[in-house]
């Protein structure tokens, strides 16, 4: 599938609310955002501004998708990714994540890892963060409440810029609690 990556402008306001508001982004914390809500997150810079960026996922003629980028001042910038219903399950995550990802490391060269976090029951996602190189390595238990009154546990994955350069995975040691001396026991 052809996708381009456009950058979004201010400009473009009333398009973002159509497109957050006409859809349900079910592994979101704001799963149905209303419009005046997008309108308050445009106007406070976190799509446009010099911590953030955003860029419509564009597949033929039809607006598929965005992303978010977060905290681009930092070594260790977030996204956001949001990908259409209608275009679900297409491969247009995986293609997104790989873009953002070298668009990250070849646009900022102190970025030295990228990370992402989603729901532990977002299985495309965790596909495609698998898929692109990135590595779980944070599970957070009862950590996103669902619009339901639920709770669900959380994953983090990330990609080091090491990793991306030689197209290899380190893998974080799990089994590391020998390092703890001090024993402490619940009372």
């Amino acid at each position: 599938m052809d996708l381009t990556f456009r950058r979004f402008a201010p400009s473009e306001a009333d398009a973002l609310v159509d497109f957050l508001t006409g859809d349900t982004w079910p592994f979101h914390a704001s799963a149905a955002p209303e419009g005046d809500e997008v309108r308050r997150w445009i106007s406070e810079g976190r799509y446009d501004g010099e911590e953030n960026r955003a860029f419509w996922i564009v597949a033929g003629d039809g607006t598929a998708g965005l992303i978010r980028l977060m905290d681009l001042a930092d070594d260790t910038p977030l996204f956001d990714l949001r990908v259409r219903s209608r275009w679900r399950g297409t491969g247009i995550g995986g293609s997104a994540l790989t873009w953002l990802t070298r668009y990250l490391f070849e646009e900022f060269p102190r970025v030295r890892r990228i990370e992402g976090t989603t729901r532990q029951d977002n299985a495309a996602m965790r596909r495609a963060f698998r898929r692109c190189g990135y590595v779980k390595e944070a599970h957070y238990r009862d950590a996103w409440p669902g619009t339901d009154g639920s709770v669900h546990d959380a994953v983090g994955y990330t990609v080091l810029r090491r990793d991306w350069e030689s197209g290899g995975v380190t893998v974080p040691e799990w089994d590391d609690e020998h390092m703890i001396t001090e024993r402490v026991r619940p009372e």
